[in-house]
């Protein structure tokens, strides 16, 4: 009766009271610095098991050096920190949450994908909101930048543009000849129409000088480009390599016809 642990038959003690673990750690931390410790393991398990944590710390360190290099104020500096706290927030729930309902329900059951499903909707909605603010934000400072960029490359001429895109077109008939896979439509390096929608967008951009228009062409070959994968039609390789192709050679030949 002395003694301070009593295993059980389930393999955890108690010592005075105090749930036990197997490996004779407590279950509770009794001790504020014992909290912030399982905190901090909590914040590491999540970064080192879920990809989308470490996306998500990557990204609030690239905001981090953007911050300071456009020199934003204090009150926008606050509102872009809880916005990133608040999708970290989400993530580390989300995780939390993945973790008790594969140890509650390991097999697959609807309300556990229900369950999983909610609390990456609230994670998504999380970054929707951050991606809102920091728009708001960061655009009055990037903006003039991103304009200075493009007028120092010009607008395009009409025949420019109708040249750019059709040398895309050959180029990528020529590698995808060279490569021998896939079809002219379908498969093979660079992809096709990766490279087609980054060529139209790099036109629109120059032909519009304007970075609201551009995000949102860019936008739009980002998802035809990711389509092709969706659908396992091209590898990722397949499609970076079309999106430089056509961005490249379509700035190259505009450059050409501006100075030649």
């Amino acid at each position: 009766m002395s003694s301070t642990r009593k295993d059980g038959g389930d393999g955890e003690g108690k010592r005075e009271g105090v749930a036990m673990a197997p490996n004779g750690d407590p279950l509770k931390p009794s001790r504020f610095i014992d909290s912030v410790n399982c905190a901090i393991e909590g914040i590491f398990w999540a970064t080192r098991t879920q990809k989308h944590m470490r996306s998500h710390f990557l990204s609030a360190l690239v905001l981090l050096f953007a911050v300071l290099f456009l020199r934003v104020s204090a009150l926008e500096f606050t509102l872009l920190a809880v916005s990133v706290s608040f999708v970290l927030f989400a993530e580390l729930m989300n995780t939390a949450v993945e973790a008790v309902v594969d140890m509650v329900s390991p097999e697959y059951h609807p309300l556990a994908k229900v369950a999983k499903d909610v609390a990456a909707g609230a994670v998504l909605v999380a970054t929707i909101g951050a991606a809102v603010m920091g728009y708001l934000i960061l655009s009055h400072y990037i903006f003039p930048i991103y304009k200075e960029a493009l007028a120092m490359i010009g607008t395009p001429s009409e025949m420019g543009a109708v040249v750019a895109l059709l040398a895309v077109v050959i180029v990528v008939v020529i590698l995808k000849s060279l490569s021998g896979r896939g079809t002219p439509l379908q498969g093979g390096l660079p992809s096709g129409h990766a490279a087609v929608a980054f060529s139209i967008a790099t036109l629109v951009t120059l032909n519009t000088q304007d970075p609201l228009i551009s995000i949102l062409t860019i936008t739009l070959a980002v998802m035809v480009s990711h389509s092709r994968l969706l659908l396992s039609i091209h590898t990722i390789r397949e499609v970076v390599f079309g999106a430089v192709t056509g961005s490249a050679i379509t700035l190259v030949v505009l450059l050409l016809f501006r100075f030649v």
